[in-house]
């Protein structure tokens, strides 16, 4: 075993099977991609979708900060999956049932949703060309790809397929493929979405960084937002997704992403 003064402790969490390794740097060192890549081995590290990083916020207004990574060592600015399961240990720590947290996409605002829900408001849309990102300015609602997806911007970039069968896709093909279009200079995830009725929808989703995953908090509000704009649904909808379901609300605040969240291991790292 290496020395002690290279251990560091950290938490895995998962929602809905979209799971986490959180490390709580709040006066502690830094993570970087190296770390993260060696984390994300579930061979030879621990294994995750997302690595979460809790810092001091940068002043007094909100309760803590978080940074994204993905398996492959890049970053994201927004994850509503560990975001929700970070509020959830975090106000049971505090004593409190609201929580104020800064990324990278902005601030989000956490609350207990009762019966074992946490609910955070990952912010307002993105749904201008430029601000998705994407490479040209065009209709977002419409790409000029075969299958005319939807593109959506959550603090990182989405591209949603509506199809009839969602299990007839071949995710990890189809996934892979679209993360690197051309139109996304900074990459996508991808979903593809099935509909089940005017207030519930079927998605299984490739996520920008990490692949297949059972569940996406960022992907189930871009699908959302996606699909009232299309008029397939209202702006509040049930999502079934491989991991479980997500409730997600478009109100003028922002879009409100409601679930389950579950506590899984402590470990140290002797990296």
């Amino acid at each position: 075993m290496k020395d002690t003064q290279t251990s560091i402790p950290f938490m895995k969490m998962h929602g809905l099977g979209n799971d986490f390794v959180v490390i709580d740097s709040r006066g502690h060192g830094r993570v970087d991609a190296a770390l993260a890549m060696a984390m994300a081995d579930r061979h030879r590290g621990v294994g995750y979708d997302q690595l979460a990083e809790i810092t001091t916020p940068p002043g007094a207004a909100a309760d803590l900060h978080l940074t994204f990574w993905n398996s492959d060592g890049s970053q994201s600015a927004a994850c509503g999956n560990a975001t929700r399961c970070i509020a959830a240990w975090e106000m049971a720590r505090r004593g409190t049932d609201a929580l104020t947290i800064t990324t990278d996409r902005g601030t989000l605002f956490a609350r207990d949703a009762g019966d074992g829900m946490t609910s955070v408001n990952m912010g307002a849309p993105l749904l201008d060309w430029a601000e998705v990102p994407l490479a040209e300015a065009m209709d977002t609602l419409r790409l000029p790809i075969e299958g005319a997806p939807v593109a959506t911007g959550m603090g990182n970039p989405h591209c949603t397929f509506f199809v009839d069968d969602v299990a007839a896709v071949d995710l990890a093909t189809r996934g892979a493929a679209m993360e690197h279009h051309p139109l996304f200079p900074e990459r996508t995830n991808v979903q593809f979405v099935q509909v089940i009725g005017p207030d519930q929808l079927r998605m299984r989703v490739w996520e920008r960084g990490a692949g297949v995953t059972l569940a996406s908090g960022s992907s189930s509000c871009a699908v959302a937002v996606a699909a009232a704009r299309r008029g397939l649904t209202g702006r509040r909808v049930r999502i079934d997704l491989d991991g479980g379901t997500l409730d997600v609300d478009w109100r003028d605040d922002g879009v409100w992403m409601t679930g389950p969240v579950a506590y899984v291991f402590d470990g140290v790292w002797h990296g």
